[in-house]
């Protein structure tokens, strides 16, 4: 067994060659279970008591495990059981979950000029148990995250190859299984770390890397992504013994003091990392081969430093050099070296003359600066170059930003969409989407060169992972801003630290776009510059500088990341070219960064410092509402027709998930059309006082019915369609006609009552003074309309089948009403020759006419009338003169018209009176006619006044305005009723037309009918031609009166040109009875 645990070349022992023939593969071999070359289990020869097959029958592979304890959780270095033909492999493994780190690297260097080094990651859908979802179902081109990962690996690993090692080196780690509990970049890197120390490859590890969490106040070693979610710090820490060599940072503002007690906490336990990758290297590693380093010798290095190191100098000492003509000039100087090396014939100095060119640069400015404390562009070590800020540069974008620093220039815009806009990610662990996207261009132009534009960029995705995390920080949280957001950083131009820009323009664009930001957040670039003892490898001096130009980079140290707001970082990435540094420069580093990141702070709050306020124009809209799923599918429709037909006319896109609708607009007024529709369709809770649009479909006498709410039905009374007052339904609405209502009234059993008028701005004459009369007491049911004479039908059936269509929920009808000021009644009144008595004229008319019938029949009104009450008595000989006067003034007229003659001869003071001795007068007639005596014709008399004047005082004060509509047609000049003199509350007499199961038909004179419904328990008996007082309720749509009948004694006039009076008619209701 000793030949398979040995480190070089196991398989290809003398013991095993025999057996990798054809002529032992057989079927017999192959029915027997044996594998493809190699011997039966029984052969002696792989007889072992460890590490048997899972049948414990024969020896398959040796392995050889490390297990160590960090914090409360056991990791293991794994190697011999996967991929034994690779240079190095390993399998880490915390729990369930284990990563394969492979390493391989080519026989030769040549053609290149640096380390072609190549580290993939990859996470395979099968390691959690899922089959992909593309068409081909296999897994695409590398993701986001596989990149960042590789990047992960790659930034701590790079610096430890030795100068000069040009061979090419891939490194893959594949994600083998994975509980989502834990992250394996992590473990990835220390398994490529472990792998590459079993390999033959040079390399200056081993390396530790770990992750920190911080929960309330409290760091964790290793958290697993629970404990990340809630942590305000993570933390990736990679260094050697001694040294740091990379560190990432992603935090809620921490402060510097705390992320350097961090990093000082980490250190200690990173190494703990290093010592089983030590012990397994110890057991199963291979020995390090002898490559041939590509290096500049020392004499080629000397003769060409001093062709070039003076021009060089003075090209840097002069601070007038921008970027572009700073690289012409140390261009020409190669240009020259080369033809005084070409002049010599010297071709193996022209071979590595770009590179000692490039060395003897580096040279020049590390001396200058460590020397001098002087930059290439003549600033200060801890100075920031000059800034510029723009914001709101394009102002049809949601947002957008322009920052500049010294040549450094980034172009950042802001879109937002919504929830469901939001980057879906298939990673084996983390979040499933991600709502807030940073993404970062480089194209060649930046830096005046040509180049192919593919797909993913891991430079790309890494700086704009950077800049988005910085900023994640700041960010609302999801349920106060539920919008998806994205950056674009386009560099324009490109001289150093444009990741760092990109979080200056990315935070001013947030702003902009209206994202209530916390605050600002800006970063800077720290650069390195060591002087290292060649001898020890030890720093002898060092100079740290701010705001490193893209030269600075190159020749320098480090390239130290750090962004933040005020309170706090928010980001860190750390890069290093030596072989680590000392974590005491990089701790001393954070302050220098700190100042120069409130100076760029306070200069992009003077552009804009506070979250914009935009109209409605361009701001974006989102809305979330909460429904029912059917109420859901109802909006869907049919495949989606209904859903797409609405995103199709507004311009809106809806999102439906379980119970919730989401509905992105592209401002307000789309925002409310999409809204409408929607709420026509499936509708929204009803309250009293909401605003809501809907559609008539229905129309009736009374009013109309309205579909609104997603297909609730609703009334709207024709009293509730204007301010004015309304006689036709159609005049106002008309059926499809769409409506915006206000719901005023909703019963318990949901019928709701709805208002057009509420709506509507009320006009001004109705603001101040205004009245309001009822048509209907409360206690009668309301009255329902018939057709006009033109329309009515003689069957009796047809008739009962509209009244009954009508009286369809009495809780919806309520009585018209007018409104009209006290100046628009008077001006009325008066152009219609209308006059109105007050309670005063009221009685005198009544007893003054009394007076004048007991003066008619030889009865003094200053005599005791048997049978007279003593009220009555007193009042007639209170009346008795004026009435005697009145009397004699009204005989002198011919048999005309009263009022009128009365107004034109100047008796206006009491026109009414004449009114009264003409119905005491047919009294006394009637009386006289039956052939009693003088003493009973009193007797009577005085009894039909008393009965009289007790129901006249029994009467309310606030008794309606009574008008005798015919005696004022005679007054207007007219020989018939005018209907545009009507108005609610009129009194007048009419006869009985028709009469129909429900109601009567009454003529009104002039053509003019209206209409009366028979009352609970009330007189159904009438006859055709019967005389009825009755007042005006309410008026039909067709502009027919609704009347009903009124108590008391009233007649109706003969127009008679012979003087004589008319025939009497008295009427009193009494319990539904008529009494003649």
């Amino acid at each position: 067994m000793a030949a398979l645990a040995t480190r070089t070349k196991p398989l290809l022992k003398q013991s095993i060659l025999p057996h990798l023939t054809w002529r032992r593969f057989t079927l017999r071999s192959l029915s027997s279970g044996l594998r493809l070359g190699f011997p039966a289990p029984t052969d002696p020869r792989f007889s072992s008591s460890t590490d048997s097959d899972p049948s414990g029958d024969r020896k398959v592979l040796e392995t050889f495990t490390e297990e160590f304890e960090i914090g409360s959780k056991v990791f293991a270095f794994e190697t011999g059981k996967l991929a034994r033909f690779a240079n190095g492999s390993v399998v880490a493994s915390i729990e369930e979950t284990r990563v394969l780190s492979t390493v391989a690297s080519s026989k030769s260097g040549e053609g290149h000029d640096f380390l072609p080094l190549t580290v993939d990651y990859q996470e395979k859908q099968f390691a959690q148990g899922v089959i992909p979802t593309t068409f081909m179902r296999r897994e695409g081109a590398p993701k986001e995250r596989e990149l960042l990962c590789g990047r992960l690996i790659d930034r701590p690993i790079r610096p430890l190859f030795p100068a000069g090692f040009y061979n090419e080196v891939q490194i893959i780690a594949s994600v083998l299984s994975s509980d989502g509990k834990q992250d394996p970049d992590v473990m990835a890197a220390n398994a490529a770390s472990a792998a590459l120390m079993l390999s033959d490859i040079p390399w200056g590890g081993p390396i530790g890397v770990i992750r920190l969490g911080r929960t309330d106040g409290q760091i964790i070693f290793n958290p697993d992504m629970d404990e990340l979610s809630m942590s305000d710090l993570n933390l990736v820490y990679a260094c050697t013994w001694d040294k740091t060599l990379m560190i990432d940072v992603q935090a809620r503002e921490i402060s510097e003091r705390d992320l350097e007690a961090a990093m000082r906490l980490a250190h200690p336990e990173a190494v703990k990392f290093i010592e089983p990758q030590v012990r397994l290297a110890a057991k199963a590693g291979k020995l390090k081969k002898d490559y041939k380093l590509s290096m500049v010798s020392d004499t080629i290095l000397e003769r060409i430093s001093g062709l070039a190191e003076k021009p060089i100098e003075a090209v840097f000492t002069d601070a007038t050099y921008g970027k572009f003509e700073r690289g012409e000039a140390l261009e020409n100087i190669a240009k020259d070296v080369r033809k005084a090396l070409e002049e010599e014939c010297d071709e193996e100095d022209l071979k590595v003359l770009p590179k000692a060119v490039d060395t003897v640069r580096k040279k020049v400015v590390r001396r200058r600066i460590i020397e001098e404390g002087k930059r290439v562009d003549g600033r200060c070590l801890d100075e920031v170059r000059p800034l510029y800020c723009e914001s709101g540069a394009y102002a049809s974008l949601h947002g957008s930003a322009i920052f500049s620093r010294g040549d450094t220039q980034v172009l950042c815009t802001v879109t937002l969409g919504a929830p469901d806009d939001a980057q879906r990610l298939d990673s084996i662990v983390g979040p499933p989407t991600k709502r807030f996207m940073l993404h970062y261009s480089f194209p060649p132009f930046s830096t005046n060169e040509i180049g192919k534009r593919g797909g993913l960029n891991r430079r790309e995705v890494g700086h704009g992972t950077l800049a988005e995390k910085a900023l994640l920080a700041v960010l609302p949280p999801e349920n106060d801003f539920p919008y998806t957001v994205r950056i674009n950083s386009e560099v324009m131009a490109s001289d150093g630290s444009t990741s760092m820009a990109s979080v200056c323009g990315g935070s001013m664009a947030l702003m902009d776009a209206g994202i209530p930001l916390r605050e600002h957040v800006a970063g800077v670039s720290v650069g390195l510059v060591t002087d290292v003892d060649p001898s020890t490898g030890m720093i002898k001096d060092y100079r740290i500088l701010t705001d490193i130009l893209g030269l600075e980079d190159h020749l320098g140290d480090m390239d130290f990341k750090i962004a933040g707001t005020r309170k706090g970082v928010t980001a860190i990435q750390l890069d290093i070219k030596p072989a680590g540094i000392p974590l005491d420069i990089i701790c001393e580093s954070l302050e220098p960064a700190r100042k120069g990141r409130l100076r760029i702070i306070d200069h992009m709050e003077q552009q804009i410092s506070a979250p914009r306020t935009h109209d409605d124009r361009h701001s974006p809209r989102i809305a979330t509402l909460k429904f029912s799923n059917d109420s859901l599918q109802r909006l869907i429709g049919l495949q989606g027709s209904q859903k797409k037909k609405i995103e199709r006319e507004t311009g809106a896109r809806l999102y439906v998930s379980d119970g919730t609708l989401t509905i992105l607009a592209k401002n307000q007024n789309v925002m409310e059309k999409a809204q409408d529709k929607i709420d026509f369709i499936i509708g929204r809770e009803i309250e009293v006082g909401g605003i809501y649009k809907g559609v008539v479909v229905s129309i009736k006498e009374y009013g109309a019915f309205v579909e609104f709410n997603g297909g609730q039905q609703g009334l709207l009374h024709m009293s509730e369609m204007s301010h004015e007052q309304v006689s036709r339904v159609s005049d106002v609405v008309s059926i499809g006609q769409e409506l915006t209502l206000m719901c005023i009234e909703q019963n318990v059993r949901g019928d709701v009552k709805l208002s057009l008028k509420a709506t509507l701005p009320k006009p001004e004459s109705a603001t101040e003074n205004s009245t309001v009369e009822d048509s209907a007491s409360p206690n009668k049911p309301t009255t329902d309309v018939l057709a006009s004479e033109g329309g009515l039908t003689e069957n009796p059936e047809n008739a009962n089948a509209k009244l009954e269509e009508s009286s369809v929920s009495e809780d919806y009808l309520s009585p018209s009403i007018l409104i009209r000021s006290v100046e628009e009644c008077n001006a009325e009144e008066n152009a219609a020759g209308l006059r109105s008595f007050t309670k005063a004229e009221k009685s005198a008319k009544n007893y003054s006419g009394v007076a004048k019938v007991l003066s008619k029949i030889g009865i003094s009104s200053r005599k005791k009338v048997p049978g007279m009450s003593s009220v009555i008595q007193k009042q007639v000989e209170e009346h008795g003169s004026t009435c005697e006067n009145e009397h004699k003034n009204v005989d002198t007229q011919s048999h005309t018209d009263c009022n009128g003659e009365a107004r034109t001869a100047g008796l206006s003071s009491s026109p009414k009176a004449e009114n009264s001795i003409k119905k005491f007068s047919r009294i006394t007639k009637s009386l006289s006619s039956s052939g009693k005596s003088s003493r009973k014709k009193v007797t009577a008399a005085s009894s039909n006044i008393q009965n009289e004047t007790e129901e006249r005082e029994s009467t309310s004060e606030n008794e309606k305005k009574v008008v005798d509509m015919n005696d004022t047609a005679k007054a207007s000049g007219s020989k018939s009723v005018n209907a545009k003199m009507l108005k609610i509350g009129d009194r007048f007499t009419a006869k009985v037309h028709q009469i129909r199961l429900h109601g009567l038909v009454l003529k009104l004179g002039g053509g003019v009918h209206g209409m009366y419904r028979f009352e609970e328990n009330g007189k159904r008996d009438f006859d055709v031609g019967e005389e009825l007082h009755v007042e005006c309720l309410s008026f039909s749509a067709k502009g027919i009166p609704v009347v009903s009948l009124v108590e008391g004694l009233f007649e109706h006039p003969k127009n008679s040109q012979n003087g004589t009076g008319s025939k009497v008619v008295r009427k009193k209701r009494v319990n539904g009875s008529t009494a003649k």
